[in-house]
């Protein structure tokens, strides 16, 4: 998806990074509660010194909708995310995003247009209202509200068993969106196999499929992914455990089952954060997931030896779009009383994705 960022001006782009923590702190304190500062775990250093609350997406959603004083939500994290905000939080609040560029590939593989394209391509040979449609927080508005209009629900990486099992006591089959691994993962951890999931393509003709391998699926995962999460491989545990016999691997569930099956522990970001926190002093971890979230973890923990289970590094370049400049601009901005890259979702889709947003938290 294209997303148009307008150039900062110089001011911005030639600043030291010392000269734009001195302006974001005066432009911090002058916003004083009428702004609060979200930074997801993905973020940069310098991004996140200024949060002043950081999390999961959804996790920081809430923390935006919870906080009903301040004026200006600034989102330190992606455009899913920001939406996500805008939907649950107050009409006097206004999302702000520091980088319009700051979208999601994952959420990007999965648009409107092709998911009700699926939608009616399935109900020409099975029964649609035996069909259940999941998606995951890292998707649009415009998609969290199709599951809502369509009896559907948003699930996260933590609570994904939860919601698929819920789906499977209302219907036969689940269409499963934008990401294909945590589908996957999700369905064995319910007991079930390859045989019960296909990949829907959205690219082919009845998603690539045979109308019988579509009849006879549980699990139509699209074909979509996050684009760290795929980087790791199950070498790259059998090498770490080569150097390491006695190390921990543990791993996001967006990464490909042959990679969860060969991991110590799977779970979502917060569970990967816990799980350090509860490891033994001395302990060797390989950490399957973001390399910002990687080193902050190495640095709060130095009692462990942490490192990232790719040796190659694996930024989240979405994420990384933001940075001390933007955050800078976007706050001297506010201080003018102008509002820039404001992220707004309407009322209708809004509507809907919030239903969906709230089967989720009614059925965990």
């Amino acid at each position: 998806m294209i997303r148009l960022q307008p150039a900062l001006p110089d001011g911005y782009t030639s600043a030291t990074a010392d000269e734009l923590a001195s302006r974001i702190g005066i432009a911090k304190q002058h916003l004083g509660s009428r702004l609060v500062i979200l930074g997801h775990h993905y973020q940069r250093d310098e991004v996140m010194r200024w949060a002043d609350a950081r999390g999961d997406s959804f996790g920081l959603s809430r923390m935006a909708a919870a906080n009903r004083d301040a004026e200006y939500v600034v989102f330190c994290g992606v455009h899913f995310m920001a939406e996500s905000a805008d939907i649950l939080t107050g009409d006097h609040q206004q999302v702000i995003l520091p980088d319009l560029n700051a979208g999601c590939s994952m959420a990007d593989m999965a648009d409107l247009d092709s998911v009700e394209e699926a939608w009616e391509a399935i109900a020409e040979v099975t029964d649609i209202q035996r069909v259940v449609p999941i998606t995951y927080m890292n998707s649009s508005a415009a998609l969290k509200a199709f599951v809502g209009r369509n009896g559907g629900a948003v699930c996260t990486s933590s609570n994904a068993r939860a919601i698929l099992t819920w789906a499977l006591e209302r219907g036969e089959k689940v269409l499963f969106f934008p990401d294909q691994h945590l589908g996957r993962n999700t369905g064995h951890q319910l007991g079930y196999t390859g045989d019960d999931m296909v990949v829907w393509d959205p690219r082919g003709e009845l998603g690539g499929l045979e109308e019988r391998r579509v009849k006879e699926a549980t699990f139509l995962l699209w074909k979509g992914h996050c684009s760290v999460h795929q980087r790791f491989r199950p070498a790259h545990i059998a090498a770490f455990r080569a150097e390491h016999p006695a190390g921990q691997v543990i791993v996001h569930p967006e990464c490909s089952q042959e990679v969860v099956a060969a991991a110590d522990q799977v779970g979502s970001t917060d569970f990967i954060i816990a799980a350090v926190g509860a490891a033994p002093a001395g302990s060797v971890l390989a950490i399957g997931t973001e390399i910002h979230l990687v080193q902050r973890l190495a640095a709060e923990h130095p009692e462990h030896r942490i490192v990232s289970l790719d040796p190659l590094i694996c930024p989240c370049s979405t994420m990384f779009r933001i940075d001390a400049a933007h955050l800078c601009w976007v706050l001297e901005h506010l201080v003018a009383g102008q509002v820039v890259n404001r992220i707004s979702v309407d009322g209708d889709t809004a509507t809907w994705a919030k239903v969906a947003l709230q089967r989720m938290l009614d059925i965990t």
